[in-house]
């Protein structure tokens, strides 16, 4: 088909613009011969005074590169988890780039490359009549210009308004005589200012090769899965075919491939020949070869970490970018930045443990089970706060297609606050107890103190308050279970996690000292409401995250020193330089001594308490605690070794299924936790091991002992007062059968000596029993007045045998000493003649 041809008034435009362009010409060659006249702005006329006000220098921007995320082997070696970005690039050094693409990319785009000054006239004056006539002639454009070109593209799409973005891709795009111009002066102006060597690095590493592939080492990876390096002659004149028209030449699209291999056979490699750049055979062999692409995808996104069940981990790292001042003023420019810094961040995650950790989830944990069944796990290190393994029971997709259809995935990390992944978190259940329990020990209590974990209706009234000025009205609780276990130690009552002696230990402390305690943890709401503190709280209401959990272990076994969790260990910049990365804050939250009593405490949880299936039994020591929420739709367990210290949580993540009543894979749903703790730990001992925890001092073991008053017989006024005067607390255990006179005290429990703040139970007699006197040997008369002396009544006696003349009594039933119910019971006497 031929040209069409030129009309007259076209023809005319034509001439015109060869004559504007040739007085421009004038200008540019005076710039290129003589840079200092080109600074000062010299003019011809008035034709070029708007090629005189363009602006003359640009300078590039630090380019969009790709971020990536890594983790660590036991060697120390960084392992890739994924990258994230808006545009795939990475940076490389001139040595790092074929000779092939150099000469590829100047034999085509720009012969004169290092011979002219930014602009090439030739090419302007042929492309200007060839465009005015209608023509086919080549373009105008140089590299430079075309560089230049690509940094403005780069500096809009680096703005974050959306609209001035918007306004400043289309001005640097528009098709435009003033575009033109402002090219070619600033293309003048680089020259002035970079090597050519620099000029054409810069344009390899900017250029768009398609989609979201930008520079020469990003593109020979994707499309040929070789370093730029390495490229041959036919894929490197491949590549340079398609900056041409980058999305409509990009061969990961069949349908392209023609076209690439057109352009690549009949412009580049041609020119490439006839710039002496390749011999003839390079150039047969070439053009002989098909353009075949060996598309190697990028590790782009945090579900590529999702192998070793990294993905929420990795999703987590973006929400600490997300919420840390330290990459950007604002969250969106810190998440641009993000994409586009091409930062190296190095995490704490360590590889070993994170594939112990999804094998036990995933052993233990289905991602579905007849309801939404959830299961996570967290380790954070004692001292450094440093996240070592998270993994759930889902694998990690922000596609709402796949998380729509694919119960097996979720956006919801389950470990950690709202903000940084979606969760409120779960009600912790008893775990929360250990702040009762540190609180308990800071006001001047033991884990030997007393007291009744019975279980009964509580008065709110009787919580102490500081913050809140407390509650009224009652709480009626149950351990358990259901059990009743009595008056028992603090120690017993962690170790069988009693509630209703956590209760009764919280009813002597301060409700709002107790939620100041557990945030001396770290401990906080993952919704971002405050902490509650009413009685309730004491038995883990709150909903907290496993993360926070685990830290605020970490932080018992760190000698009461809490360290605030961290994600990243190291971050370089593009360039290699390292920047500020978030660091763990430490603080004491407890007494050393006080953290020493806790673990004594929590070690009786798992070595026979009721964590003892979670213990690995591997000579390690060990703490913990269970947890049960209500209608046991979550449960816990939180442990730690002196090295780590891991929660894991497994529940409901909607409704309230109980998990003790299913039998998940088998197993008793309220066994999942241990099985999952035991089996991760036991492989997580094997490499970090661990040390046995410092013993508590004596009085925080056993308190002060003291002499428990004998109250037998004491109106309850006298027995109250004479248990205070010593130093005990005084609990009404109702009314007993008892042969002391009604209303007077019978006993108390514990006797004997107790520490000193234990509760001692006084139990009332109701004035029921009699105790049976010794009648042996008597006549059936002297018994007879010897038992009614007693307060037995004469009805209650029975005698077995002669009761007159010389008989003697040989027995009683009940005997001597025994107790008997007044006006009921029969006392049987047996008598024998004498």
């Amino acid at each position: 088909m031929s040209a069409p041809k030129a009309t007259a008034s076209g023809v005319v435009g034509a001439i015109l613009g060869i004559v504007g362009m040739s007085a421009i010409a004038g200008i540019l060659v005076t710039a290129m011969v003589t840079p200092a006249l080109a600074v000062t702005g010299i003019a011809a006329n008035n034709s070029i005074g708007m090629f005189e006000n363009l602006p003359s220098y640009i300078k590039p921007d630090a380019l969009a590169e790709k971020t990536n995320i890594y983790a660590t082997k036991s060697d120390g070696t960084p392992v890739l988890l994924a990258s994230v970005f808006e545009q795939n690039r990475e940076e490389v050094g001139w040595d790092q780039i074929s000779q092939y693409v150099k000469d590829a990319v100047i034999a085509t785009e720009d012969p004169r490359f290092y011979s002219h000054g930014g602009v090439d006239i030739a090419s302007t004056l042929r492309a200007a009549a060839g465009n005015a006539l209608e023509t086919s002639a080549s373009g105008a454009s140089t590299i430079s210009m075309q560089y230049v070109r690509n940094i403005l593209v780069q500096k809009a799409e680096a703005i974050q308004d959306e609209a001035e973005r918007d306004a400043a891709y289309a001005e640097a795009t528009k098709t435009s005589v003033d575009r033109k111009l402002k090219e070619m002066k600033l293309a003048i102006g680089l020259e002035k200012e970079f090597s050519k060597d620099d000029i054409l690095l810069g344009y390899l590493n900017i250029a768009p090769f398609g989609g979201r592939v930008y520079g020469i080492q990003s593109a020979a990876q994707y499309y040929f899965g070789v370093n730029a390096s390495d490229l041959t002659v036919a894929q490197a004149a491949s590549l340079i075919a398609t900056v041409n028209e980058p999305n409509g030449l990009r061969i990961d699209q069949e349908e392209n491939i023609p076209d690439n291999q057109a352009r690549r056979d009949k412009d580049v490699l041609p020119a490439m020949l006839k710039e002496h750049k390749i011999t003839q055979a390079q150039y047969d062999e070439a053009i002989a070869t098909p353009v075949t692409a060996n598309i190697v995808q990028p590790s782009t996104g945090c579900q590529t970490a999702n192998p070793i069940g990294a993905g929420f981990f990795c999703d987590y790292i973006t929400h600490v970018v997300k919420n840390d001042p330290a990459f950007g003023a604002d969250e969106d420019t810190r998440w641009t930045n993000f994409k586009t810094g091409g930062y190296q961040i190095y995490t704490t995650l360590d590889v070993d443990l994170q594939t112990a950790a999804k094998s036990a989830i995933d052993n233990y944990v289905p991602y579905t089970y007849d309801f939404d069944l959830g299961g996570a796990l967290v380790t954070v290190e004692p001292g450094t706060g440093r996240i070592l393994a998270m993994v759930q029971n889902k694998d990690f997709s922000d596609d709402p297609e796949v998380t729509a259809t694919n119960l097996g995935a979720s956006a919801i990390n389950y470990s950690t606050d709202y903000d940084y992944g979606g969760s409120t978190g779960f009600q912790v259940g008893s775990t929360y107890k250990i702040f009762t329990l540190a609180e308990w020990l800071k006001t001047g209590h033991s884990l030997g103190d007393v007291i009744n974990g019975n279980p009964g209706t509580l008065n709110l009234a009787q919580f102490k308050d500081s913050c809140t000025g407390g509650n009224g009205g009652t709480y009626s609780v149950k351990n358990d279970g259901g059990s009743a276990p009595g008056n028992v130690t603090v120690m017993q009552a962690t170790r069988d996690s009693v509630n209703l002696a956590f209760l009764r230990m919280a009813q002597k402390l301060d409700q709002c000292e107790i939620r100041k305690t557990a945030e001396a943890f770290g401990v906080h709401r993952a919704d971002g409401d405050p902490l509650g503190e009413n009685p309730a709280d004491v038995l883990g209401t709150n909903e907290i995250a496993p993360l926070t959990m685990a830290a605020a272990f970490a932080a018992v076994a760190n000698q009461g020193t809490y360290c605030s969790p961290i994600a990243i260990s190291k971050i370089l910049d593009s360039s290699g330089n390292e920047l500020p990365a978030p660091q763990s804050t430490c603080t004491q939250a407890v007494d050393p001594t006080i953290a020493a009593a806790m673990t004594v405490a929590l070690q009786g949880v798992i070595n026979g308490g009721t964590g003892s299936q979670s213990n690995p039994n591997d000579g390690i020591p060990h703490f913990g605690k269970t947890g049960t929420t209500d209608s046991e739709k979550d449960t816990w367990f939180v442990g730690a070794s002196t090295k780590l210290a891991t929660a894991v949580w497994i529940g409901n993540v909607v409704g309230t299924v109980s998990i003790r009543n299913t039998s998940i894979n088998g197993e008793s749903g309220g066994n999942v936790r241990h099985d999952v703790w035991k089996q991760y730990m036991t492989d997580a001992d094997g490499k970090y091991g661990g040390d046995a925890f410092p013993d508590a001092p004596s009085l925080l073991r056993n308190g002060v002992q003291v002499q428990i008053p004998n109250i037998a017989g004491m109106s309850v006024d006298d027995a109250k007062a004479a248990l205070t005067a010593a130093g005990f607390d005084y609990d009404d255990g109702g009314v007993i059968d008892s042969v002391q006179p009604a209303n007077k005290v019978d006993s108390s429990s514990p006797s004997g000596t107790a520490s000193k703040g234990s509760t001692v139970t006084v139990f009332t007699s109701n004035g029921q029993l009699r105790t049976v006197p010794n009648v042996v040997g008597m006549s059936p008369d002297d018994a007879k007045k010897a038992i009614t002396g007693a307060g037995i009544e004469a009805g209650q006696i029975v005698f077995d045998g002669p009761s007159s003349g010389n008989a003697k009594v040989t027995a009683t039933n009940p005997g001597a000493g025994n107790p008997i119910r007044f006006g009921t019971d029969r006392l049987r006497v047996t008598t024998k003649a004498g």
